[in-house]
């Protein structure tokens, strides 16, 4: 197991769709809170950090007793904001955790983790879930992933994958990406310079960079089913099983 494996949490303000999120409550704590706590019980990690461009943030992080750093505010993405942390850390391996998912699961990070720490060949790794409802997999914004027989991904993309072409016996497994990644350190530092190939420009697609460029991505299987909040609605849905998981934990213990 290597050394040292940082968790950075990016942690931005001004989210586009829904400004201010991360500081949003969600049963009497943070979102930011929720995801830092649930990330810090992740086996594997050393250390986790929280890395942000605004003061209200850093703060509010600061007040919950998190590990904190101020971020330049021009990182286009949460990955350039994780390299410019990992860039003042000595760590073996980063890991780049979504600040907007309060119910990550600790065991899905640690299963992302276990590739790259027992194979130094591996420069990233992500996640993958097995899709239940059909719907998502002609929907847009559920990303898809179809990997090789060594579980390395072949395509990410918005689009349905593999595509059935007819009756095909048996049906295919479709799989969503789960965007949560790993890095080898020196593999991240590289990572903003590498060029934007015209797969990442067209599906929008970051993790599409490494594949362009010629770098395998590791791909686990997982059980975690995301629950990221982009909009109020999703908010909502997610304060709900809060509430029901309150609710079941006090009848089991009663």
């Amino acid at each position: 197991m290597p050394r040292k494996i940082l968790g950075v949490i990016p942690a931005r303000y001004d989210s586009t769709r829904f400004p201010g999120k991360v500081l949003v409550s969600i049963f009497g704590k943070s979102m930011l809170q929720h995801v830092y706590e649930r990330a810090s019980q992740a086996r594997y990690l050393t250390s986790t950090i929280v890395a942000t461009d605004d003061a209200r943030v850093y703060e509010a992080a600061r007040a919950f007793g998190a590990r904190v750093r101020m971020t330049r505010a021009d990182h286009p993405s949460g990955t350039d904001r994780a390299a410019e942390v990992a860039s003042a850390e000595n760590a073996d391996l980063v890991v780049n955790i979504q600040g907007d998912e309060p119910l990550i699961d600790p065991a899905a990070i640690d299963a992302a983790i276990l590739p790259l720490a027992h194979d130094a060949e591996i420069p990233m790794g992500t996640l993958k879930k097995r899709i239940e409802d059909p719907r998502e997999v002609s929907d847009p914004n559920v990303v898809k992933v179809v990997t090789d027989h060594a579980g390395n991904a072949i395509y990410f993309s918005r689009c349905p994958i593999p595509y059935v072409r007819g009756q095909a016996a048996p049906p295919p497994v479709h799989y969503k990406h789960i965007g949560l990644y790993v890095y080898r350190r020196d593999f991240l530092l590289g990572y903003p310079s590498l060029r934007a190939g015209p797969l990442e420009q067209a599906e929008r697609l970051e993790q599409l960079r490494a594949l362009e460029n010629g770098f395998p991505i590791r791909v686990v299987e997982t059980e975690y089913e995301s629950l990221g909040v982009d909009t109020p609605e999703d908010l909502e849905r997610v304060s709900q099983l809060f509430e029901a998981s309150a609710i079941q934990g006090v009848r089991a213990d009663g």
